[in-house]
């Protein structure tokens, strides 16, 4: 089957072939902005049309929802396999991400054992078949060179750590660089860099919360390595994670570089809270490097959110400030936390579906995260009058808490995955048939308006 890229040259308005399952009807963010149309599901699970349906499947009118594209949370953490279970596992992870309107989540290489060969890949995919609730793509870590022709055939991407975090003891060094990025280039696959120079790192004073860890790992670690991925060849698929200042989003956007930003980073700041259930590698940064990210994030200069969902048990994040470990959940609360903001107006929506929804859709070469004929019909309803609150202890994650409790959000009401309902009334009705995927296709790809680095902000777009 051509890419949807291809697709769109010979006309986005043709209907692939098959009949029409479903006709879901009503406001639905379509090429930058909210409009009444009608959506025509293929029985393939592929959308067929976008506007007016004359005949076809049965309809589905969602009144005063909005339909919007599902999410693409291209960084998660789903401690499976290696555990521990009361922290995550695939199932209830991927779970958390359907109920928070995320249809394909990006799983890192960093479990026990990590993903370093094809065999380690193997068995981590068998742990999804039967198990996932969404699609999942597996990133590998590149790190043996041996086993990465091998590897290279199997995952969805590469995870590089320039620093120590959870279960990378030993982080790629900067001279290895020049070779690796060699190596990886013949293989035109994602790679995500967890950016952080550890020869920065300060080891006195000991941290003991928060604030102590973002002097601990401070900006400058993180700037210098930053500076590092903007030194690599530009035909590599990079995209830096969790950048957590308006310093480095300039210093990306001038390389052209994909970057992230996560919810934490931007909502959240060093004096959030004094325990370790706010520590997280890279650290959070002070108030005013905290407002200066959400303020690029709000006018568009951050092409993607990412989740970095990285959930540790109660138990273990109570531990002593140093001995406990970074990371904290997000991914069934990312999305919702945004909508919540989209709502009260202190962000655009339709900057919002590009950042959560389109172009880490396109950076991993899916089809999904826009509504357009030839995507898959992964699709959310959203009614913007029902609102509630984060409650960590009702999160389908084992681990039972959450950074943002009590703040405001939005869930999806609904959740459809190749048109078919896995979420109804907030509640997970799916079965447990998601994919492990690898990209169909190279970000942007026959599309100018498809650039993962960023562009234009969209157009205002109302409630």
């Amino acid at each position: 089957m051509p890419s949807p890229a291809r697709r769109r040259r010979s006309g986005e308005g043709a209907r692939p072939s098959g009949s029409t399952a479903l006709i879901l009807a009503g406001r639905a963010f379509v090429r930058g902005r909210l409009q009444s149309v009608e959506i025509a599901i293929g029985d393939d699970g592929r959308i067929q049309s976008v506007g007016k349906v004359r005949s076809g499947g049965p309809r589905r009118d969602v009144g005063d929802a909005v339909i919007l594209p599902a999410a693409v949370d291209l960084h998660v953490h789903l401690r499976d396999p290696g555990g521990p279970a009361e922290a995550e596992t695939i199932a209830t992870g991927t779970v958390g991400a359907a109920l928070g309107g995320v249809t394909l989540v990006g799983e890192m290489p960093n479990t026990r054992p990590p993903v370093t060969s094809a065999e380690a890949w193997e068995e981590k995919a068998r742990r999804v078949e039967g198990r996932a609730a969404v699609d999942v793509l597996l990133y590998g870590s590149p790190t043996v060179p041996r086993a990465l022709p091998d590897l290279a055939r199997h995952v969805g991407g590469f995870k590089l750590y320039l620093s120590p975090t959870t279960a990378i003891e030993t982080p790629v060094r900067p001279a290895e660089l020049p070779d690796l990025w060699r190596r990886l280039s013949e293989y035109r696959l994602p790679i995500s860099v967890h950016a952080e120079d550890p020869a920065l790192f300060r080891t006195e004073p000991p941290p003991v919360d928060p604030e102590g860890w973002n002097q601990h790992r401070p900006v400058d670690s993180e700037m210098s390595a930053l500076r590092w991925l903007t030194e690599a060849p530009r035909p590599l698929r990079l995209n830096a994670a969790h950048v957590t200042t308006a310093e480095g989003v300039r210093l990306l956007r001038e390389a052209g570089l994909c970057f992230e930003a996560t919810p934490h980073h931007l909502l959240l700041s060093e004096r959030s809270g004094s325990d370790a259930r706010h520590k997280v590698n890279p650290p959070l940064r002070s108030e005013v490097e905290r407002r200066g990210l959400w303020d690029a994030f709000r006018r568009g200069e951050i092409p993607v959110l990412a989740s970095d969902h990285a959930p540790h048990p109660g138990d273990s994040k109570g531990l002593p400030f140093d001995r406990a470990p970074s990371g904290v959940p997000g991914v069934e609360t990312m999305l919702p936390l945004m909508l919540a903001k989209a709502r009260n107006g202190e962000l655009d929506l339709g900057l919002l579906m590009v950042a959560a929804c389109d172009r880490p859709a396109r950076w991993l070469g899916q089809p999904v995260g826009r509504i357009a004929p030839g995507h898959r019909a992964n699709l959310l309803v959203v009614d913007f009058t029902q609102r509630s609150t984060v409650v960590g202890r009702a999160l389908r994650s084992p681990c039972g808490w959450s950074p943002f409790e009590g703040w405001e959000v939005i869930r999806p009401r609904e959740h459809y995955r190749d048109g078919v309902r896995i979420v109804e009334a907030g509640e997970f009705v799916g079965t447990t048939t998601g994919r492990v995927v690898r990209p169909e296709f190279a970000p942007g790809e026959g599309d100018d308006e498809g650039s993962p680095t960023g562009g234009p902000v969209p157009g205002r777009s109302g409630i």
